[in-house]
């Protein structure tokens, strides 16, 4: 059954494997950089390195957070680095561009990447003229998603109320602290169909179709 997400004003979307599919394997070169990043800075073998990265986002949301708390790694300098890849595995996606398009009331990026990333990428799929705004990790003064912190600042930064807001995202553990603010949740990508998270209200493989079916409240023309 299409989604009933009438009483949705404020739209909130994750950006990195939510706005375009995690089989593009455009992540998969961030995440390259990332361990390159960690194992130049701390001196780590590249296993060791990947161990660490991995171990920082699954405590505190982001390899990041972990460099910064505990290697004293200036955000611009990691984030430079490690969003310096090629856009050529990600392809505009006509229906998805329409979709977003058709949504009413106001349209956010939260994202845990930097502003110049989300600029790229967005520009890269055809969204750049979709959004409002983007609330990347410099606006959360580097706290990242699921932190509730961050949600705070997103809400008072946007006047959002929660109880209107829907949030996409392709990463259950972020949806929890939106959901507890009283957002309406729905997990993206291949993994969403075998969650049982009870603090996620919809789920679905694919955003465009989803978006495309929702209802959605009517505008004037």
């Amino acid at each position: 059954m299409a989604a009933d997400l009438t009483h949705i004003d404020v739209w909130l979307f994750d950006l990195d494997n939510t706005l375009y599919p995690p089989g593009s394997g455009f992540m998969g070169l961030i995440e390259a950089r990332m361990t390159e990043f960690v194992a130049r800075h701390v001196g780590l073998s590249h296993d060791d390195a990947h161990a660490l990265k991995k171990l920082y986002y699954r405590e505190l949301g982001t390899t990041l957070a972990g460099l910064m708390a505990h290697h004293d790694v200036r955000p611009e300098d990691y984030l430079d680095h490690v969003h310096d890849v090629p856009l050529d595995s990600l392809t505009p996606d006509p229906e998805l561009i329409a979709a977003i398009h058709r949504l009413p009331g106001r349209r956010l990026i939260f994202t845990n990447g930097d502003e110049r990333h989300a600029g790229r990428v967005l520009d890269h799929l055809g969204l750049a003229d979709a959004f409002e705004d983007v609330f990347h990790i410099a606006s959360a003064d580097f706290v990242p998603k699921p932190h509730p912190d961050t949600f705070d600042k997103l809400i008072k930064a946007h006047a959002i109320a929660p109880r209107a807001a829907a949030f996409f995202e392709d990463s259950e553990k972020n949806l929890a602290p939106a959901a507890a603010l009283g957002m309406t949740t729905i997990l993206v990508g291949p993994h969403a169909e075998a969650s049982t998270a009870p603090f996620v209200h919809h789920r679905t493989l694919k955003l465009a179709p989803f978006l495309a079916a929702a209802r959605v409240r009517e505008t004037a023309a």
